[in-house]
């Protein structure tokens, strides 16, 4: 796919591996929605980035476990750009303190699902949805998982499956959906905090992929056109 003139929607884009899908997708000529849930400056200044790239960056804070903010940030992408060529569901959690014991299903699973709804009116046959996943998660029930990221994994990889089970209906609509999947990134959140609660969480001598590694891998699921509905990319190692 030609990213010239598309319109890609990245939900937690504000940091991380979602500002760095971003920030790629507007180099190679994309305009870019940029959803955030709390951290407004940091959002504000991927969207400055994409802006000195020469392309549209619109922001659009919602929660995406909240139903009135999810329809929200479609209507502002309808005014804004009046469809939606890429969506990538990026943003996730489950390990936060103060959240409801179900938080990392509604988020990972539940959200997810919705938020494809909220947007798929908008998107036009030869549009793409990508995931982004975690070995973890991915190979959940199969692989062993630390404790402290469990509900995460479990909820994640419901998500996956749930995504999967709309791809027939996708494909009528001539929509691609792919996943992507990733052994610990270097420097995430995730990893520093799974570090910090489990020391040895991950093997000291494993080459673990970067941000900008990850980031690249999710924009060339998007873009390569010889992928089918359905393909999974994995990166870095996926032995458990």
């Amino acid at each position: 796919m030609e990213l010239t003139q598309k319109v890609a929607l990245v939900t937690g884009a504000s940091r991380g591996i979602g500002a760095a899908v971003a920030l790629l997708l507007a180099e190679d000529g994309a305009d870019v929605v940029i959803n955030y849930r709390s951290k407004g400056p940091r959002a504000e200044e991927v969207a400055t980035q994409v802006r000195a790239l020469g392309r549209s960056a619109l922001l659009a804070q919602a929660d995406i476990t909240h139903a009135e903010e999810r329809d929200a940030m479609a209507q502002s992408v309808r005014a804004h750009f009046g469809h939606l060529d890429l969506l990538f569901l990026n943003a996730s959690g489950g390990m936060e303190k103060d959240k409801d014991a179900d938080y990392a299903m509604q988020l990972n699973r539940d959200s997810q699902l919705a938020t494809l709804d909220a947007l798929l009116p908008l998107m036009p046959p030869g549009s793409r949805v990508v995931f982004v996943t975690s070995h973890w998660a991915h190979f959940y029930g199969t692989h062993p998982v630390v404790p402290a990221y469990e509900a995460v994994a479990a909820s994640k990889k419901a998500g996956e499956e749930g995504l999967r089970r709309r791809i027939p209906e996708l494909e009528a609509r001539g929509i691609r959906l792919t996943i992507v999947s990733g052994d610990g990134i270097e420097g995430t959140i995730t990893v520093r905090l799974l570090e910090r609660l489990q020391k040895g969480t991950l093997d000291s001598s494993r080459d673990l992929p970067t941000v900008a590694e990850f980031a690249k891998a999710i924009v060339a699921s998007a873009t390569d056109d010889s992928l089918e509905s359905g393909h999974i990319a994995f990166i870095g190692s996926i032995e458990p």
